[in-house]
C-alpha cells in the first residue's frame, strides 16, 4: 500500500456533496481541527470532518491507511541519533530558494560543506506563503478566483520541478504535488462554504510551501550525489501555544520526536521543513513570524549542533539600517543579549524568540548572504573575556543603532501621583485592557509624571481608556493631565559593554545636541545593554546618522549649500575640489556640497555634487532658483545629520534668512557683512540664538577676508581682557589705492587700475563710499560690547559729492579725474609733513563710538609699512597697550584670500561637530 509523506487535511467530499444538509453554513471547524493528527512521514493519519453524524474516510476516492495499518509495514531497526558538534545546522529563507537557480546554488553549498551532519531548514520559494494566505483569505470572503490562484501555485512549482528534476524523482514530486493541491482544494472549498477559516486550518494550508520547497530541494541534493532525507518537521517539533499568538517549542517531547523520526530515517544530510510544527494535540501549526528562523534554532538546539547558519540577502547585521546610514559596517560579533536587543528595536537582526532555544546551549548562529560567500558574516553568540575581536574604541562598547518608527508619547502627569502605590499598576492595567503594545516607559524618580510610548495607531484608545479610568483624579486635579504626543520616533544605542564603560550616555547625548535634535524621553535599564530615547519622527534619521558617525569615527560628513556661485563662491567651490581627497583621507572630513544656488538658477543633488564640473552641472542640470526648496533639499531630503549654508554674496535678502536657519539646525557661514551690520536688534538675536544652541554662526570672512580678526577679538574678550580701541586698514580694496597713491600718480588713475586688477566692486563708488569699512566698524563695535547701529558710525566718504548720482561706474570713472586735484592737496600736506594719507576705521570703547575717516600717519607708523592690497588691524586694550598694540597683517582683499577665510570656518565647524582638530 502506498502511503502521502504529507499530511492529510479533513475529507471535504462531504462539503460537496451536502451542501444543501449544511444547515446555516455553520461547520465546526474546531472540532475537525482538533482532530487533525499524523503519525510520521510513512503514514497517514486518519482524518475526518462531522457532517449530518457521518463520518467520512475517503479522500478522492482513495482508501486512507488508519492506525492499524502500520502493523503491516516492516519494522526497521531503531538507529540512535548521534548528537553534538558533528552537526551543523542551515536554514535558507525564501529568496534563497526563490528561483530554480538559487535552489542549485542552495543545493551546492549544502554539498561543498564538510560537516559530518548537515540539517537544512528552508522556507517557502518566495512570495509562496503570502499565496498561500491570500487563498484563504479569497475562499473565505466567498471569492471564487481563490481556484485559479492556487492554479497558480500549483504552476509555480510545476515549472520548478521541470527544471530541476528528472525521471522518478520528478514523477514522485509532481504525483505528491497534485495530490496536495487537490487536498487544498477540497479545503478551500469548506472555507468558501463555511465563510470562515479557523486558525489550525490557515496554518495547515499555509505551511505547504515549505513542505514542497523541502522535497524539491532534498531531490536537487540526491541529483548531486549525497544522499539525504527530507524531513516534515511536524512530526518533530511539537510547540504550546501562548497568549500572545506566539508559541513555546517544548523542547523535551520534541527531542522524544526527532529520536523516533531519526530512528527510522537515518541520514547525515537532512532537509527540514521551516515555519511549521505541531501541538501537543498532533494538530499542524506554524512558529508565526520568522518562523523558518526558530526552526532553524530550535533544530540547533535539538542536535546540539555546532552552529546554526541563517543564509540571507545581506553581507550580515549591520550597525544601523545601510539605508538611512550609508557609512554603517557590518559588525564581526554580537553577543546574544545585543542581538536580542538590536532585533527588539527593528534591526533587520532576527527575532528574539529565535536566540532563546541556541542560548540554552552556547550555540553560535552565524548570518551570511547567499549572493557573497566571500563575506564571513556576524556571528552571535556568548562573549568571551575578551569579546570583539574589534578594536576597544567606542564601536565595540556601541555595537549598533536601530530606530522605530510611528510612535506617540502617552504622559500622565500629577502631583497627586507622588507616593501613592498602585498608580503605575493602574495605568499599565488600563494599557493592557486596551491590547496596546507598550514599547517603552520612562518615570521621573519624583514619580510626579509616567510617560510610555505606543504604536501611533493605538494611541487614542489608550488616551480615552486612561482619561475615562482616571476621571476622578483628573477632576479632582490629582492628575492634571494625560497628554499625547505624537509623531515620534526611538532611537536605540545597543552595546554589552555600556554597562562598564562611563560616557557612553554622554558622548551619545552630545552627539544629538551637536545635530540639534532635542530629546522628548530617555529611558535605560540596569543592565545598560540599550540607552532608548525618543525623538521627533522628523529627526531619527538625522540623529542616527549623527550618533553613528561619532561612535564609529566615520567621516564627519557636513551637507553644504553653497549660495551664489560668483567670484568668491567660485573660488571656494574650487578650493573645496582641490582638498576634498585630503580632508577625507587625513582628517575624516567629507564636506558634500548638495546644492548651489545663484539668483535665477540652482542645482541639486541626493549625493553630492560633483565639483570636477560644477560649472557645467550648472549649465546642465538648472533649474529655476527657489531658496526655500533649495533649503529643504539641502537640509532635509538626505541622511546627513550636519548641514551648512554658505551664503556667499553681499545681498540683504539671504542674510535675512539666516535667524530662520539657525532655529531649523542648519549652521551658517559667510563673508556677507548685512546680517552683523544691520538693524541692532536682529544682529542680537542671532547671537543669542548662537549662544543658545548647538547651531554655529561663523562670519570671520566679514572683516578680514582670510585674516583671524574676529577670533582675536573674541579670544582677547574670552580670556579676560578688555577692549579700549580697534583701529586698522580694514579695505583691501582702499589699502592698494593709498599703498599706490604715490608721487606724481592721479587718484582717478590708481582707482581705475584697481578696478581693472579686480580690487574694487563693480562700482568702485561702493568701496569709495566707505560704507564697507563702516559695515566692518560696526561688526568690530558689537563684537566688542558696544550696542550701536550702522547710522552711529561717521564716515567720511571718498566719492566727490557731484559723483554720488552719476548714471553708471563707467561715467562715475570718466568724471573722476575733475576732482583728483582735491585729494592730491591733501596727499602733498601729508608728504610734506613726513606723513602718509590712509583710510582707517575705529572703534573707540572708551568713548563708545566709531568712525571712518582718511587719516595722515607718520611714516614709521606700522599703518604707513603697507604694500599691495594688505590690511592691518591694532588692538588696543589692557593688556596691550597703546605704544604697543596688538597686530594682525595680512591681505585683506581677493577672492582668494576670502574664500580661504571661509574654508577656515568650514573646518573649524567640523571640528567641533568631532572631526580631529
Amino acid at each position: 500500500m502506498a502511503f502521502s509523506s504529507t499530511l492529510s487535511p479533513p475529507s471535504c467530499s462531504c462539503f460537496s456533496n451536502n451542501v444543501d444538509s449544511i444547515s446555516k453554513k455553520t461547520f465546526l471547524f474546531s472540532q475537525s481541527a482538533s482532530k487533525l493528527s499524523f503519525l510520521n512521514r510513512s503514514s497517514i493519519s486518519r482524518l475526518g470532518c462531522v457532517s449530518n453524524g457521518v463520518r467520512t474516510r475517503s479522500l478522492r476516492g482513495r482508501v486512507v491507511a488508519s492506525v492499524a495499518d502500520i502493523s503491516l509495514e516492516k519494522s526497521v531497526e531503531a538507529v540512535s541519533l548521534p548528537k553534538g558538534d558533528m552537526w551543523s545546522i542551515h536554514k535558507f529563507g525564501g529568496t534563497c530558494v526563490g528561483t530554480s537557480e538559487r535552489i542549485q546554488k542552495v543545493a551546492q553549498i549544502i554539498v561543498n560543506d564538510s560537516s559530518e551532519g548537515k540539517v537544512v531548514v528552508v522556507s517557502a520559494m518566495s512570495k509562496v506563503t503570502d499565496m498561500m494566505y491570500n487563498l484563504i483569505n479569497k475562499a473565505q470572503s466567498r471569492d471564487d478566483s481563490y481556484i485559479a490562484a492556487l492554479d497558480d501555485v500549483l504552476e509555480k512549482h510545476k515549472l520548478t520541478a521541470h527544471e530541476l528534476l528528472e525521471g522518478n524523482d520528478l514523477l514522485k514530486f509532481i504525483s505528491r504535488l497534485h495530490d496536495d493541491i487537490g487536498n487544498l482544494k477540497a479545503m478551500l472549498r469548506a472555507i468558501y462554504i463555511a465563510g470562515h477559516a479557523t486558525e489550525s486550518f490557515s496554518d495547515f494550508v499555509a505551511g505547504h510551501g515549505e513542505l514542497w520547497s523541502a522535497q524539491i530541494l532534498s531531490a536537487v541534493v540526491r541529483k548531486l550525489g549525497v544522499d539525504c532525507n527530507w524531513m516534515d518537521t511536524r512530526e518533530v517539533i511539537i510547540v504550546n501555544p501562548t497568549s500572545a499568538n506566539q508559541v513555546d517549542p517544548d523542547l523535551e517531547v520534541s527531542e522524544r520526536s526527532l529520536e523516533e523520526w531519526y530512528s527510522k530515517n537515518p541520514s547525515k544530510t537532512i532537509i527540514a521543513t521551516g515555519f511549521i510544527a505541531s501541538t501537543p494535540k498532533k494538530i499542524p501549526t506554524t512558529l508565526k513570524r520568522d518562523g523558518s528562523d526558530f526552526s532553524a534554532a530550535i533544530m540547533g538546539a535539538l542536535f546540539r549542533a555546532r552552529q546554526v547558519t541563517i543564509w540571507t540577502d545581506v553581507d550580515g547585521v549591520y550597525s544601523a539600517d545601510p539605508r538611512k546610514v550609508s557609512e554603517a559596517v557590518i559588525l564581526n560579533t554580537l553577543s546574544y543579549q545585543e542581538a536580542w536587543e538590536m532585533s527588539y528595536f527593528g534591526a533587520n537582526v532576527l527575532h528574539p524568540r529565535t536566540i532563546i532555544p541556541v542560548m540554552r546551549y552556547d550555540i553560535p548562529i552565524v548570518i551570511r548572504n547567499i549572493f557573497n560567500l566571500s563575506a564571513p558574516g556576524t556571528i552571535i553568540c556568548r562573549p568571551t573575556a575578551d569579546e570583539n575581536g574589534d578594536s576597544q574604541g567606542l564601536n565595540s562598547i556601541v555595537k549598533g543603532f536601530a530606530t522605530i518608527d510611528n510612535l506617540a508619547l502617552v504622559n500622565v502627569e500629577g502631583t497627586g501621583m507622588a507616593g501613592v502605590p498602585g498608580t503605575a499598576s493602574e495605568i499599565f492595567g488600563t494599557v493592557k485592557d486596551v491590547g496596546a503594545n507598550v514599547i517603552m516607559i520612562s518615570q521621573a524618580s519624583s514619580e510626579h509624571s509616567v510617560c510610555f510610548a505606543v504604536p501611533e495607531n493605538e494611541v487614542k484608545a489608550v488616551a480615552d481608556a486612561l482619561e475615562s479610568r482616571f476621571s476622578q483624579a483628573l477632576g479632582a486635579g490629582r492628575l492634571s493631565k494625560v497628554e499625547v504626543i505624537r509623531n515620534c520616533s526611538i532611537l536605540a544605542a545597543v552595546g554589552q559593554k555600556m554597562a562598564s564603560t562611563p560616557g557612553v550616555s554622554a558622548t551619545l547625548f552630545n552627539a544629538l545636541a551637536k545635530a540639534n535634535i532635542n530629546i522628548r524621553a530617555i529611558a535605560q535599564g540596569c543592565s545598560e545593554y540599550n540607552i532608548t530615547v525618543v525623538l521627533k519622527r522628523e529627526d531619527c534619521i538625522r540623529a542616527l546618522r549623527a550618533v553613528h558617525s561619532r561612535f564609529y569615527l566615520s567621516k564627519t560628513t557636513i551637507a553644504m549649500g553653497i549660495v551664489g556661485p560668483g567670484l568668491i563662491g567660485a573660488t571656494l567651490l574650487d578650493q573645496l575640489r582641490d582638498q576634498a581627497a585630503v580632508l577625507k583621507e587625513k582628517f575624516n572630513i567629507d564636506l558634500r556640497v548638495m546644492g548651489i544656488t545663484g539668483s535665477k538658477k540652482m542645482v541639486l543633488s541626493d549625493l553630492g555634487i560633483d565639483l570636477s564640473r560644477w560649472r557645467e552641472e550648472l549649465k546642465e542640470k538648472a533649474e529655476e532658483a527657489n531658496m526655500e526648496k533649495f533649503t529643504q533639499h539641502v537640509h532635509g531630503n538626505h541622511f546627513i545629520p550636519n548641514t551648512a549654508l554658505v551664503d556667499c554674496t553681499a545681498d540683504e535678502k539671504i542674510a535675512s534668512h539666516y535667524l530662520d536657519w539657525l532655529r531649523k539646525g542648519i549652521h551658517v557661514i559667510t563673508p556677507n557683512k548685512k546680517a552683523n551690520s544691520g538693524p541692532l536688534n536682529q544682529y542680537l538675536k542671532l547671537r543669542a540664538l548662537q549662544r543658545q544652541s548647538y547651531t554655529h554662526y561663523f562670519y570671520e570672512a566679514t572683516v578680514g577676508a582670510g585674516l583671524p580678526i574676529i577670533s582675536t577679538l573674541r579670544g582677547l574678550l574670552e580670556t579676560g581682557d578688555k577692549i579700549l580701541r580697534v583701529e586698522g586698514i580694514f579695505s583691501g580694496t582702499l589699502s592698494y589705492i593709498f599703498n599706490n597713491f604715490i608721487e606724481d600718480r592721479a587718484f582717478s588713475e590708481v582707482v581705475t587700475e584697481a578696478k581693472n586688477a579686480g580690487y574694487t566692486e563693480p562700482d568702485p563708488r561702493d568701496d569709495l563710499s566707505g560704507m564697507d569699512v563702516a559695515r566692518k566698524v560696526i561688526i568690530l563695535a558689537r563684537e566688542s560690547g558696544l550696542r550701536l547701529e550702522l547710522s552711529d558710525i561717521q564716515v567720511d566718504s571718498l566719492v566727490p559729492e557731484p559723483l554720488k548720482s552719476s548714471a553708471s561706474a563707467e561715467e562715475f570713472l570718466r568724471r573722476l579725474p575733475e576732482f583728483d586735484q582735491e585729494i592730491a592737496k591733501k596727499r602733498l600736506d601729508a608728504e610734506a609733513a613726513g606723513e602718509v594719507l590712509r583710510y582707517v576705521g575705529v572703534v573707540d570703547a572708551i568713548q563708545n563710538k566709531g568712525f571712518v575717516k582718511l587719516r595722515r600717519y607718520k611714516k614709521e607708523h606700522p599703518f604707513a609699512q603697507l604694500s599691495g592690497s594688505d590690511n592691518i588691524i591694532a588692538f588696543t586694550t589692557t593688556r596691550y597697550k597703546e605704544e604697543q598694540p596688538l597686530i594682525v597683517r595680512g591681505p585683506g582683499a581677493g577672492a582668494e584670500v576670502t574664500a580661504g577665510g571661509i574654508f577656515c570656518d568650514l573646518l573649524r565647524l567640523a571640528s567641533y561637530l568631532g572631526a580631529p582638530s
